[in-house]
């Protein structure tokens, strides 16, 4: 018997186990469900972490950030895209936008 319980409480998380947070603002899933309109307005047009039992399950993202967010992936990828053009040994071809 004390077998099973001590193997039940080690597969429990630890209560005192830190969690990053990448948002200044959390809210419980309990309170998010009751109303997650709300939750979107609490962050004030940041994302707000949303916590199942004091732990990170997901982050709400107001629609405009996620698209701000989306279009920096986007300049990302076309950065490394360049980059990679730029490293293929060939020399850059110089053109103006009005050739275009």
């Amino acid at each position: 018997m004390a077998e099973v319980i001590q193997d039940v409480a080690s597969s429990r998380p630890d209560p005192l186990m830190a969690h990053r947070l990448l948002t200044e603002t959390a809210e419980s899933i309990t309170e998010h469900n009751k109303n997650p309109m709300a939750t979107a307005a609490a962050g004030e047009g940041i994302a707000v972490a949303v916590l199942n039992r004091n732990e990170p399950a997901f982050y709400c993202v107001p629609a405009r950030t996620y698209e701000e967010l989306m279009d920096l992936v986007d300049d990302l990828e076309l950065g490394r895209v360049a980059d990679a053009r730029l490293a293929d040994g060939q020399k850059p071809l110089r053109v103006s936008l009005d050739a275009l």
